[in-house]
Protein backbone atom coordinates (compact mmCIF):
# COMPACT_ATOMS: atom_id res chain seq x y z
CA UNK A 1 0.00 0.00 0.00
CA UNK A 2 1.04 3.70 0.34
CA UNK A 3 3.09 5.08 2.95
CA UNK A 4 1.04 5.17 6.04
CA UNK A 5 2.74 7.52 8.20
CA UNK A 6 2.73 9.66 5.10
CA UNK A 7 -0.85 9.44 4.89
CA UNK A 8 -1.00 10.27 8.25
CA UNK A 9 0.85 13.24 8.42
CA UNK A 10 -0.87 14.64 5.41
CA UNK A 11 -4.60 13.95 7.25
CA UNK A 12 -3.30 15.90 9.99
CA UNK A 13 -1.47 18.89 7.50
CA UNK A 14 -4.61 19.18 5.68
CA UNK A 15 -7.67 19.19 8.53
CA UNK A 16 -5.19 21.84 10.38
CA UNK A 17 -5.45 23.95 7.24
CA UNK A 18 -1.40 24.56 7.03
CA UNK A 19 1.02 23.30 4.61
CA UNK A 20 2.82 20.08 5.88
CA UNK A 21 6.09 21.92 5.88
CA UNK A 22 4.20 24.75 8.02
CA UNK A 23 3.27 21.76 10.25
CA UNK A 24 6.43 20.35 10.93
CA UNK A 25 7.95 23.45 12.19
CA UNK A 26 5.24 24.28 14.43
CA UNK A 27 5.93 24.18 17.92
CA UNK A 28 4.93 21.39 19.35
CA UNK A 29 2.10 23.56 21.73
CA UNK A 30 1.16 25.18 18.13
CA UNK A 31 0.24 21.89 16.91
CA UNK A 32 -3.76 21.14 17.16
CA UNK A 33 -4.40 17.46 17.62
CA UNK A 34 -7.16 15.67 15.14
CA UNK A 35 -9.28 15.02 18.36
CA UNK A 36 -9.38 18.38 19.07
CA UNK A 37 -10.01 20.00 15.47
CA UNK A 38 -13.12 17.32 15.32
CA UNK A 39 -14.82 18.68 18.40
CA UNK A 40 -15.96 21.66 17.11
CA UNK A 41 -18.46 22.04 14.41
CA UNK A 42 -16.29 24.93 12.78
CA UNK A 43 -13.41 22.57 13.11
CA UNK A 44 -14.74 19.62 11.05
CA UNK A 45 -16.36 22.18 8.53
CA UNK A 46 -13.03 23.46 8.33
CA UNK A 47 -11.76 19.90 7.37
CA UNK A 48 -13.92 19.17 5.20
CA UNK A 49 -13.78 21.99 3.25
CA UNK A 50 -10.19 21.60 3.19
CA UNK A 51 -11.00 17.88 1.49
CA UNK A 52 -12.57 19.38 -1.54
CA UNK A 53 -9.23 22.28 -1.60
CA UNK A 54 -7.56 19.28 -2.26
CA UNK A 55 -9.53 17.51 -4.60
CA UNK A 56 -9.66 20.39 -6.53
CA UNK A 57 -5.98 20.93 -6.47
CA UNK A 58 -5.95 17.01 -7.72
CA UNK A 59 -7.61 18.00 -10.73
CA UNK A 60 -6.44 21.47 -11.53
CA UNK A 61 -2.67 19.69 -11.71
CA UNK A 62 -1.32 17.58 -14.07
CA UNK A 63 -3.79 15.16 -14.39
CA UNK A 64 -5.58 17.99 -16.36
CA UNK A 65 -3.58 17.24 -19.82
CA UNK A 66 -3.24 13.01 -18.65
CA UNK A 67 -6.02 11.31 -20.50
CA UNK A 68 -5.88 13.98 -23.22
CA UNK A 69 -2.12 14.31 -24.02
CA UNK A 70 -1.77 10.60 -23.84
CA UNK A 71 -4.51 9.72 -26.00
CA UNK A 72 -3.73 12.80 -28.72
CA UNK A 73 -5.17 15.39 -28.57
CA UNK A 74 -2.58 17.24 -26.90
CA UNK A 75 0.82 18.82 -28.58
CA UNK A 76 3.14 21.48 -27.09
CA UNK A 77 3.79 25.00 -28.01
CA UNK A 78 7.36 26.31 -27.51
CA UNK A 79 9.27 26.75 -24.65
CA UNK A 80 8.80 30.57 -23.48
CA UNK A 81 13.25 30.07 -23.72
CA UNK A 82 15.71 31.92 -25.92
CA UNK A 83 15.58 28.86 -28.20
CA UNK A 84 11.97 28.37 -28.67
CA UNK A 85 12.13 24.43 -29.49
CA UNK A 86 9.35 22.21 -28.83
CA UNK A 87 9.77 19.73 -26.33
CA UNK A 88 7.51 17.31 -24.08
CA UNK A 89 7.07 19.31 -20.70
CA UNK A 90 9.13 17.55 -18.20
CA UNK A 91 6.22 17.05 -15.58
CA UNK A 92 4.78 14.77 -17.92
CA UNK A 93 7.96 13.25 -20.01
CA UNK A 94 7.69 9.73 -18.61
CA UNK A 95 4.06 8.96 -19.64
CA UNK A 96 3.68 10.93 -22.37
CA UNK A 97 6.74 8.47 -24.01
CA UNK A 98 4.97 5.58 -22.22
CA UNK A 99 8.51 4.83 -20.99
CA UNK A 100 7.33 5.30 -17.12
CA UNK A 101 9.25 2.66 -14.43
CA UNK A 102 7.69 2.24 -10.64
CA UNK A 103 10.67 4.77 -9.88
CA UNK A 104 9.80 7.40 -12.61
CA UNK A 105 6.27 7.90 -13.55
CA UNK A 106 5.54 11.26 -13.08
CA UNK A 107 2.44 10.59 -11.15
CA UNK A 108 3.48 9.33 -8.08
CA UNK A 109 2.13 12.14 -5.84
CA UNK A 110 -1.08 11.62 -7.56
CA UNK A 111 -1.23 8.01 -5.98
CA UNK A 112 -0.28 8.92 -2.88
CA UNK A 113 -2.81 12.26 -2.99
CA UNK A 114 -5.86 10.47 -3.72
CA UNK A 115 -5.18 7.62 -0.89
CA UNK A 116 -4.17 10.58 1.60
CA UNK A 117 -7.96 12.45 0.66
CA UNK A 118 -9.38 8.79 1.10
CA UNK A 119 -8.02 8.53 5.15
CA UNK A 120 -8.92 12.13 5.18
CA UNK A 121 -12.42 11.53 4.35
CA UNK A 122 -12.96 8.20 6.63
CA UNK A 123 -11.19 10.16 9.86
CA UNK A 124 -14.54 12.53 9.28
CA UNK A 125 -16.95 9.15 8.65
CA UNK A 126 -15.63 7.04 11.48
CA UNK A 127 -16.30 10.43 13.80
CA UNK A 128 -19.66 11.13 12.45
CA UNK A 129 -21.54 9.88 15.68
CA UNK A 130 -19.38 12.27 18.18
CA UNK A 131 -20.67 14.80 15.86
CA UNK A 132 -23.86 16.25 18.33
CA UNK A 133 -22.95 19.74 17.00
CA UNK A 134 -25.08 18.88 13.68
CA UNK A 135 -28.35 18.46 13.03
CA UNK A 136 -29.53 15.25 11.52
CA UNK A 137 -30.21 16.60 8.02
CA UNK A 138 -26.38 18.04 8.18
CA UNK A 139 -24.97 14.44 9.09
CA UNK A 140 -26.75 12.94 6.35
CA UNK A 141 -25.66 15.51 3.74
CA UNK A 142 -21.99 15.55 5.41
CA UNK A 143 -21.83 11.82 4.70
CA UNK A 144 -23.74 11.45 1.01
CA UNK A 145 -20.72 14.28 0.13
CA UNK A 146 -17.94 11.50 1.71
CA UNK A 147 -19.03 8.80 0.91
CA UNK A 148 -19.48 10.28 -2.75
CA UNK A 149 -15.43 11.75 -2.07
CA UNK A 150 -14.19 8.46 -1.17
CA UNK A 151 -16.24 6.47 -4.10
CA UNK A 152 -14.63 9.11 -6.44
CA UNK A 153 -11.13 9.20 -5.58
CA UNK A 154 -10.87 4.67 -5.58
CA UNK A 155 -12.37 5.36 -9.46
CA UNK A 156 -9.51 8.05 -10.05
CA UNK A 157 -6.93 5.46 -8.82
CA UNK A 158 -8.44 2.82 -10.50
CA UNK A 159 -8.17 5.14 -14.24
CA UNK A 160 -4.18 5.19 -13.94
CA UNK A 161 -3.44 2.23 -12.31
CA UNK A 162 -6.04 -0.76 -13.50
CA UNK A 163 -6.78 -1.88 -16.71
CA UNK A 164 -10.50 -0.93 -17.43
CA UNK A 165 -13.17 -3.31 -16.98
CA UNK A 166 -13.66 -4.53 -20.28
CA UNK A 167 -9.88 -5.58 -20.23
CA UNK A 168 -10.82 -9.03 -18.48
CA UNK A 169 -13.92 -10.72 -19.74
CA UNK A 170 -15.35 -10.79 -16.10
CA UNK A 171 -13.71 -8.09 -14.46
CA UNK A 172 -11.64 -10.64 -12.73
CA UNK A 173 -8.05 -8.39 -12.87
CA UNK A 174 -6.48 -6.47 -10.55
CA UNK A 175 -8.28 -3.12 -9.65
CA UNK A 176 -6.95 -0.81 -6.48
CA UNK A 177 -6.57 -0.95 -2.48
CA UNK A 178 -10.31 0.02 -1.64
CA UNK A 179 -10.11 1.74 1.65
CA UNK A 180 -12.90 1.91 3.80
CA UNK A 181 -11.28 3.19 7.37
CA UNK A 182 -8.83 4.72 8.83
CA UNK A 183 -5.05 3.07 8.28
CA UNK A 184 -2.99 2.63 11.20
CA UNK A 185 0.96 2.99 10.01
CA UNK A 186 2.89 -0.43 10.52
CA UNK A 187 -0.22 -2.43 10.76
CA UNK A 188 -2.65 -2.31 8.18
CA UNK A 189 -1.33 -3.50 4.92
CA UNK A 190 -4.03 -4.35 2.02
CA UNK A 191 -4.59 -6.16 -0.97
CA UNK A 192 -6.10 -4.98 -3.93
CA UNK A 193 -9.65 -6.04 -4.86
CA UNK A 194 -10.45 -7.19 -8.65
CA UNK A 195 -11.76 -4.88 -10.76
CA UNK A 196 -15.31 -6.16 -10.40
CA UNK A 197 -14.88 -6.00 -6.37
CA UNK A 198 -13.51 -2.15 -6.56
CA UNK A 199 -16.93 -1.39 -8.98
CA UNK A 200 -18.98 -3.01 -6.83
CA UNK A 201 -17.15 -1.30 -3.65
CA UNK A 202 -17.71 1.91 -5.54
CA UNK A 203 -21.32 1.55 -6.15
CA UNK A 204 -21.52 0.58 -2.52
CA UNK A 205 -20.45 3.96 -1.24
CA UNK A 206 -22.50 5.95 -4.02
CA UNK A 207 -25.58 4.01 -3.64
CA UNK A 208 -25.56 5.05 0.32
CA UNK A 209 -24.69 8.58 -0.58
CA UNK A 210 -27.75 9.21 -2.89
CA UNK A 211 -29.90 7.91 -0.13
CA UNK A 212 -28.55 10.47 2.09
CA UNK A 213 -28.27 13.78 0.06
CA UNK A 214 -31.07 16.48 0.84
CA UNK A 215 -31.04 20.05 0.09
CA UNK A 216 -28.91 21.39 2.66
CA UNK A 217 -25.59 23.29 1.78
CA UNK A 218 -22.87 23.43 4.76
CA UNK A 219 -20.45 25.34 2.39
CA UNK A 220 -20.84 28.78 0.70
CA UNK A 221 -19.88 28.66 -2.89
CA UNK A 222 -22.08 27.59 -6.17
CA UNK A 223 -24.06 24.42 -5.24
CA UNK A 224 -22.22 23.04 -8.64
CA UNK A 225 -18.84 23.28 -6.86
CA UNK A 226 -20.12 20.44 -4.29
CA UNK A 227 -21.33 16.90 -4.74
CA UNK A 228 -25.56 16.82 -4.64
CA UNK A 229 -27.80 14.08 -5.41
CA UNK A 230 -27.50 15.11 -9.39
CA UNK A 231 -24.24 15.21 -9.93
CA UNK A 232 -23.48 12.24 -8.32
CA UNK A 233 -25.72 10.54 -10.26
CA UNK A 234 -24.02 12.14 -13.12
CA UNK A 235 -20.57 10.70 -11.57
CA UNK A 236 -22.25 7.21 -10.97
CA UNK A 237 -23.73 7.32 -14.92
CA UNK A 238 -19.84 8.01 -16.03
CA UNK A 239 -18.56 4.97 -14.04
CA UNK A 240 -20.96 2.71 -14.68
CA UNK A 241 -20.33 3.51 -18.55
CA UNK A 242 -16.35 2.91 -17.79
CA UNK A 243 -17.37 -0.57 -15.96
CA UNK A 244 -19.14 -1.05 -19.15
CA UNK A 245 -22.73 -1.41 -16.45
CA UNK A 246 -24.64 -0.69 -19.72
CA UNK A 247 -28.08 -0.32 -17.73
CA UNK A 248 -27.07 1.93 -14.98
CA UNK A 249 -25.59 4.18 -17.14
CA UNK A 250 -28.78 4.44 -19.01
CA UNK A 251 -30.84 4.78 -16.28
CA UNK A 252 -28.85 7.26 -14.24
CA UNK A 253 -27.73 9.06 -16.95
CA UNK A 254 -31.51 9.28 -18.54
CA UNK A 255 -32.19 10.46 -14.68
CA UNK A 256 -29.76 13.35 -14.58
CA UNK A 257 -30.94 14.77 -18.05
CA UNK A 258 -34.65 14.96 -17.20
CA UNK A 259 -34.16 16.16 -13.62
CA UNK A 260 -30.55 18.30 -13.43
CA UNK A 261 -33.22 21.51 -14.29
CA UNK A 262 -29.95 22.42 -16.84
CA UNK A 263 -30.55 22.57 -20.50
CA UNK A 264 -27.67 21.89 -23.26
CA UNK A 265 -25.88 24.86 -24.63
CA UNK A 266 -27.52 26.07 -27.35
CA UNK A 267 -25.88 27.00 -30.80
CA UNK A 268 -26.25 30.39 -30.55
CA UNK A 269 -24.14 31.26 -27.12
CA UNK A 270 -21.75 27.93 -27.20
CA UNK A 271 -18.55 29.84 -28.46
CA UNK A 272 -19.38 32.38 -26.08
CA UNK A 273 -20.11 31.01 -23.03
CA UNK A 274 -16.81 29.11 -22.79
CA UNK A 275 -15.17 32.63 -23.28
CA UNK A 276 -16.63 33.87 -19.89
CA UNK A 277 -14.21 31.56 -18.18
CA UNK A 278 -14.72 34.10 -14.91
CA UNK A 279 -18.13 32.08 -14.77
CA UNK A 280 -19.15 28.36 -15.17
CA UNK A 281 -21.02 27.21 -18.16
CA UNK A 282 -24.63 27.18 -18.04
CA UNK A 283 -24.65 23.50 -18.15
CA UNK A 284 -22.65 22.67 -15.63
CA UNK A 285 -23.26 19.61 -13.33
CA UNK A 286 -19.92 19.94 -11.30
CA UNK A 287 -17.27 22.10 -11.62
CA UNK A 288 -14.61 22.55 -8.56
CA UNK A 289 -14.29 26.73 -8.14
CA UNK A 290 -10.99 27.77 -8.24
CA UNK A 291 -9.47 28.32 -5.26
CA UNK A 292 -8.58 32.34 -4.43
CA UNK A 293 -6.05 33.92 -1.25
CA UNK A 294 -6.87 36.14 0.42
CA UNK A 295 -6.46 38.73 -1.95
CA UNK A 296 -8.95 37.24 -3.96
CA UNK A 297 -6.55 36.45 -6.32
CA UNK A 298 -7.44 32.57 -7.71
CA UNK A 299 -4.21 30.38 -6.92
CA UNK A 300 -4.77 27.36 -8.66
CA UNK A 301 -6.12 26.88 -12.13
CA UNK A 302 -6.01 24.66 -15.43
CA UNK A 303 -5.88 27.85 -17.48
CA UNK A 304 -1.84 27.52 -16.13
CA UNK A 305 -1.98 24.55 -19.05
CA UNK A 306 -3.76 25.93 -21.85
CA UNK A 307 -4.26 29.48 -21.54
CA UNK A 308 -2.72 32.32 -24.19
CA UNK A 309 -2.53 35.60 -22.91
CA UNK A 310 0.46 37.08 -25.38
CA UNK A 311 3.02 35.72 -27.45
CA UNK A 312 5.58 35.91 -24.34
CA UNK A 313 3.08 34.37 -21.82
CA UNK A 314 1.03 31.25 -22.90
CA UNK A 315 0.91 27.69 -21.73
CA UNK A 316 2.79 24.46 -22.98
CA UNK A 317 -0.20 22.11 -23.90
CA UNK A 318 -2.10 22.71 -27.37
CA UNK A 319 -4.80 21.05 -29.51
CA UNK A 320 -3.06 18.68 -31.50
CA UNK A 321 -3.96 18.73 -35.67
CA UNK A 322 -4.84 15.28 -35.18
CA UNK A 323 -7.82 16.46 -33.16
CA UNK A 324 -8.51 19.44 -35.50
CA UNK A 325 -8.83 17.54 -38.37
CA UNK A 326 -12.11 15.93 -37.17
CA UNK A 327 -13.97 18.78 -36.95
CA UNK A 328 -15.73 19.82 -40.44
CA UNK A 329 -15.35 22.85 -41.93
CA UNK A 330 -19.11 23.71 -40.81
CA UNK A 331 -18.57 22.19 -37.36
CA UNK A 332 -19.27 25.41 -34.70
CA UNK A 333 -16.45 23.39 -32.45
CA UNK A 334 -14.26 24.64 -34.77
CA UNK A 335 -13.88 28.06 -33.55
CA UNK A 336 -13.29 26.63 -29.94
CA UNK A 337 -9.66 27.38 -30.81
CA UNK A 338 -7.09 30.18 -30.67
CA UNK A 339 -4.72 29.93 -33.10
CA UNK A 340 -1.64 31.97 -32.67
CA UNK A 341 1.82 32.48 -34.94
CA UNK A 342 4.87 31.84 -32.66
CA UNK A 343 8.04 32.10 -33.44
CA UNK A 344 9.80 28.15 -33.10
CA UNK A 345 13.13 26.87 -33.66
CA UNK A 346 13.25 23.62 -36.07
CA UNK A 347 16.27 22.20 -37.16
CA UNK A 348 18.02 25.11 -35.77
CA UNK A 349 16.20 27.49 -38.06
CA UNK A 350 13.30 29.75 -36.59
CA UNK A 351 10.24 28.78 -38.11
CA UNK A 352 7.04 30.85 -37.72
CA UNK A 353 4.45 28.07 -36.84
CA UNK A 354 0.37 28.13 -36.32
CA UNK A 355 -0.25 26.34 -32.58
CA UNK A 356 -4.30 25.88 -31.73
CA UNK A 357 -5.16 27.54 -28.20
CA UNK A 358 -8.12 25.66 -26.59
CA UNK A 359 -10.75 28.32 -25.36
CA UNK A 360 -12.11 26.03 -22.93
CA UNK A 361 -9.61 26.74 -20.36
CA UNK A 362 -8.72 30.29 -20.26
CA UNK A 363 -7.74 33.15 -17.57
CA UNK A 364 -9.21 32.03 -14.08
CA UNK A 365 -11.15 28.84 -15.05
CA UNK A 366 -12.62 26.81 -12.97
CA UNK A 367 -12.06 23.21 -12.90
CA UNK A 368 -14.94 21.44 -15.09
CA UNK A 369 -15.77 17.89 -14.13
CA UNK A 370 -19.17 17.59 -15.53
CA UNK A 371 -21.28 18.94 -17.79
CA UNK A 372 -24.81 17.90 -19.53
CA UNK A 373 -22.97 17.05 -22.63
CA UNK A 374 -21.34 13.99 -21.06
CA UNK A 375 -24.77 12.47 -20.07
CA UNK A 376 -26.00 12.97 -23.80
CA UNK A 377 -23.21 10.84 -25.47
CA UNK A 378 -23.25 8.71 -21.80
CA UNK A 379 -27.09 7.56 -22.77
CA UNK A 380 -26.14 7.22 -26.44
CA UNK A 381 -23.35 4.65 -25.82
CA UNK A 382 -25.30 2.60 -23.49
CA UNK A 383 -28.52 2.40 -25.60
CA UNK A 384 -26.34 1.14 -28.39
CA UNK A 385 -24.71 -1.14 -26.19
CA UNK A 386 -28.04 -2.19 -25.28
CA UNK A 387 -29.52 -2.42 -29.06
CA UNK A 388 -31.31 0.50 -28.72
CA UNK A 389 -30.10 2.08 -31.84
CA UNK A 390 -32.45 5.00 -32.63
CA UNK A 391 -32.27 6.41 -28.97
CA UNK A 392 -28.55 6.30 -29.68
CA UNK A 393 -28.81 8.04 -32.42
CA UNK A 394 -31.23 10.70 -31.29
CA UNK A 395 -28.63 11.34 -28.58
CA UNK A 396 -25.40 11.69 -31.02
CA UNK A 397 -27.67 14.20 -33.53
CA UNK A 398 -28.38 16.50 -30.59
CA UNK A 399 -24.90 17.03 -30.27
CA UNK A 400 -23.94 17.29 -33.85
CA UNK A 401 -26.85 19.24 -35.00
CA UNK A 402 -26.38 21.74 -31.80
CA UNK A 403 -22.46 21.94 -33.67
CA UNK A 404 -24.12 22.83 -36.97
CA UNK A 405 -23.95 19.75 -38.78
CA UNK A 406 -26.16 17.21 -40.31
CA UNK A 407 -27.73 14.48 -38.87
CA UNK A 408 -26.92 10.89 -38.97
CA UNK A 409 -29.79 8.56 -40.57
CA UNK A 410 -27.72 5.30 -40.19
CA UNK A 411 -26.87 3.32 -37.08
CA UNK A 412 -24.28 1.33 -38.99
CA UNK A 413 -21.31 2.93 -37.45
CA UNK A 414 -22.99 3.69 -34.59
CA UNK A 415 -19.98 3.43 -32.18
CA UNK A 416 -17.13 4.78 -34.30
CA UNK A 417 -19.63 7.66 -34.48
CA UNK A 418 -19.94 7.88 -30.76
CA UNK A 419 -16.18 7.77 -30.18
CA UNK A 420 -15.48 10.36 -32.63
CA UNK A 421 -18.34 12.39 -31.46
CA UNK A 422 -17.05 12.29 -27.91
CA UNK A 423 -13.65 12.78 -28.80
CA UNK A 424 -14.80 16.47 -30.72
CA UNK A 425 -17.23 17.31 -28.22
CA UNK A 426 -15.23 16.54 -24.72
CA UNK A 427 -11.94 17.49 -26.36
CA UNK A 428 -9.75 18.20 -23.61
CA UNK A 429 -12.06 17.55 -20.62
CA UNK A 430 -9.72 14.34 -19.45
CA UNK A 431 -11.40 11.12 -21.36
CA UNK A 432 -9.64 10.09 -24.33
CA UNK A 433 -7.15 8.08 -23.07
CA UNK A 434 -10.30 6.73 -20.77
CA UNK A 435 -12.43 6.12 -24.06
CA UNK A 436 -9.51 4.39 -25.97
CA UNK A 437 -9.47 1.70 -23.56
CA UNK A 438 -13.26 1.02 -23.70
CA UNK A 439 -13.44 1.27 -26.98
CA UNK A 440 -10.40 -1.09 -27.06
CA UNK A 441 -8.70 1.23 -30.00
CA UNK A 442 -4.77 2.15 -30.26
CA UNK A 443 -3.51 4.93 -29.41
CA UNK A 444 -2.71 6.67 -32.99
CA UNK A 445 -0.75 10.12 -32.26
CA UNK A 446 0.39 11.19 -35.80
CA UNK A 447 0.73 14.94 -36.45
CA UNK A 448 2.75 17.09 -33.42
CA UNK A 449 3.90 13.92 -31.70
CA UNK A 450 6.95 14.00 -30.42
CA UNK A 451 7.22 10.81 -28.29
CA UNK A 452 9.59 8.37 -28.59
CA UNK A 453 6.65 5.93 -28.98
CA UNK A 454 3.54 7.91 -30.63
CA UNK A 455 1.07 4.65 -31.18
CA UNK A 456 0.83 1.86 -28.81
CA UNK A 457 -1.67 -1.00 -29.51
CA UNK A 458 -4.54 -2.44 -27.51
CA UNK A 459 -3.77 -4.32 -24.87
CA UNK A 460 -1.13 -3.62 -23.52
CA UNK A 461 0.54 -3.34 -20.19
CA UNK A 462 1.60 0.61 -21.15
CA UNK A 463 -2.20 1.78 -20.99
CA UNK A 464 -1.65 2.38 -17.09
CA UNK A 465 0.68 2.93 -14.83
CA UNK A 466 3.19 0.95 -12.62
CA UNK A 467 2.34 1.64 -9.11
CA UNK A 468 4.49 3.84 -7.21
CA UNK A 469 8.08 1.92 -6.05
CA UNK A 470 7.45 3.22 -2.59
CA UNK A 471 4.07 1.75 -2.16
CA UNK A 472 5.18 -1.35 -3.20
CA UNK A 473 8.02 -1.86 -1.04
CA UNK A 474 5.82 -0.80 2.33
CA UNK A 475 3.28 -2.91 1.63
CA UNK A 476 4.04 -6.99 1.70
CA UNK A 477 0.67 -7.18 0.16
CA UNK A 478 1.23 -4.87 -3.08
CA UNK A 479 0.39 -6.50 -6.21
CA UNK A 480 2.78 -4.46 -9.00
CA UNK A 481 0.64 -4.02 -12.29
CA UNK A 482 1.59 -6.95 -15.00
CA UNK A 483 4.44 -5.28 -17.19
CA UNK A 484 6.06 -3.32 -14.22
Amino acid sequence: MINKSKIVLACVCLLFMVGCEDFLEQQPEQQVSIDEQMSTKEGVLQAYNGIYRDVEAIFSSKYAVYADALGGNISFSPRLVADADVIVPGEIEFVYNFNATPQELNFEGYYDDWYSTINQVNIILERLNDFSFFSTEELQKLEAELLTIRALSHYQVSLLFAQHFGFSQDGSHLGVVYNTRVLTAGVDFPSRVSMVETYNLIQEDLDKALGLFNDMQLLSGPDYSYFNDINTRALYARIALQMEDWQKALELSNLVIQNSGVNLMSSDIYIQEWEKPEQAISEVLLEFSAPRTSEGDVSSTVATFFQYSSSSNYGRYVVSEDLINLYPDNDLRKNMFLQQNIPTLINGVETNVDYFFTKKFQDDAGTLSIRLSEMHLIRAEANAHLGADSEALSDINLIRERSNLSALTSTENIFEELFVERRRELALEGHLLYDLARFKRDVTRNLGCISTLCNLSYPSNFFILPIPEDNVLQNENMQQNEGY
